[in-house]
């Protein structure tokens, strides 16, 4: 997959370049990254990007000229152009999983009070990653571009991504590490079992009862399985110690589903 940025400001992506999963991708060729400086394409005498606002107004406006042509530099037909403004839909994972099934993606930041409105013609989609104001869209076009990234084969295992929150609208379950027990907190006993279906169960329940708990909105949206409505009914029915999990935990008697 590729990936262009185009900004005013390319040095703000030096970081996140080379760090982390990002920089192993690019390192595997899993994705190729270009980060374009805007600049590079006025065709303005004093080398300027920015004008102030027709009509007058605070602050600067991105002229159209060189975004258009830096656009067209660095697309073709089948580039998916994606604008970084507030105007846009709200990013979810739901959103990175179809960006990421292209093969090239752009993503335009912003800067300053915005761009010409006529640059909009020139782009497939607006995205916005919260209601909240930024400087410029680079914050946003690294949160867009690490969400597509991290979901290409090779760039991170398949099972980290099976089992990540938002898959299915639900939140993921909590992870332990050790030691067994911190200040008088436990890491649950199912966990030690070794019995893989009994675990996953168990975090299956702890997912719904998360997501129901911090994100009421997702919860809403999924759709429980058979097998989650049991899970549901023993949460609402404060069963902590349900028969299927008395079974997992008792010595040497082998756990059904």
């Amino acid at each position: 997959m590729k990936i262009t940025i185009l900004t005013l400001f390319p040095e703000m992506f030096d970081g996140f370049l080379t760090n982390s999963i990002i920089k192993r991708a690019i390192g595997k060729k899993v994705v190729e990254v270009n980060i374009v400086n805007i600049r590079d394409y006025t065709k303005d005498k004093y080398g300027r990007v920015d004008t102030p606002p027709v009509g007058g107004g605070a602050g600067l406006i991105m002229k159209c000229q060189p975004i258009v042509d830096a656009i067209r530099a660095n697309s073709s037909a089948s580039t998916k152009k994606i604008l970084l403004s507030p105007r846009g839909k709200q990013f979810t994972q739901e959103i990175a999983v179809n960006f990421a099934k292209n093969e090239e993606i752009l993503l335009l930041c912003g800067h300053y009070e915005g761009v010409d409105e006529r640059v909009n013609n020139y782009v497939d989609e607006m995205i916005s990653i919260g209601d909240y104001v930024l400087t410029g869209g680079e914050i946003g076009a690294m949160a867009i571009a690490d969400a597509v990234i991290r979901l290409q084969d090779g760039a991170i295992t398949d099972i980290s991504l099976d089992e990540e929150s938002f898959n299915d609208n639900l939140l993921e379950y909590p992870q332990y590490t050790e030691p067994k027990e911190f200040e008088g907190q436990k890491v649950p006993d199912i966990l030690y079992t070794g019995n893989h279906t009994a675990i996953e169960i168990f975090r299956r329940k702890e997912s719904l009862k998360i997501t129901r708990k911090y994100r009421p909105d997702l919860y809403a949206k999924h759709e429980l399985t058979k097998q989650d409505k049991k899970l549901v009914q023993e949460l609402d029915q404060n069963d902590d110690n349900p028969k299927w999990l008395e079974d997992a935990l008792a010595k040497g008697k082998k756990f059904t589903k």
